[in-house]
């Protein structure tokens, strides 16, 4: 059974940093495209970077230059570097996983439980 497990959220002030990461069980991980999502109350989840088996990374253009995807095959685990943070960045931020690449669109089949990131001005 395929699960995802975040980590690394927590409350930091604007121009701060965090690192989150996903432990990943159950599947060939390396073979994988994975992403980063969030979504903050009342609003729809978005598509925040994703990764291809290759390494090939996609970011949406509201964190470009800030926030950086990356993954450790050997670890199993991906990570997402956020650099410059603004409170709108401010959301649960879940990591995904999908056979065939779907980038930054929130209809990835596997999903982990979520990590809370709040940044405050």
């Amino acid at each position: 059974q395929v699960q995802l497990v975040e980590s690394g959220g927590g409350s930091v002030q604007a121009g701060g940093s965090l690192r989150l990461s996903c432990v990943v069980f159950g599947y060939t991980y390396s073979s994988y495209c994975m992403g980063w999502f969030r979504q903050a109350p009342g609003k729809e989840r978005e598509g925040v970077a994703a990764i291809d088996s290759d390494g090939s990374t996609r970011h949406a253009d509201s964190v470009k230059g800030r926030f950086t995807i990356s993954k450790d095959n050997a670890k199993n685990t991906l990570y997402l570097q956020m650099n410059s943070l603004k409170p709108e960045d401010t959301a649960r931020y879940y990591c995904a996983a999908e056979g065939a690449c779907l980038w930054l669109l929130p209809k990835y089949n596997y999903w982990g439980q979520g990590t809370q990131v709040t940044v405050s001005s």
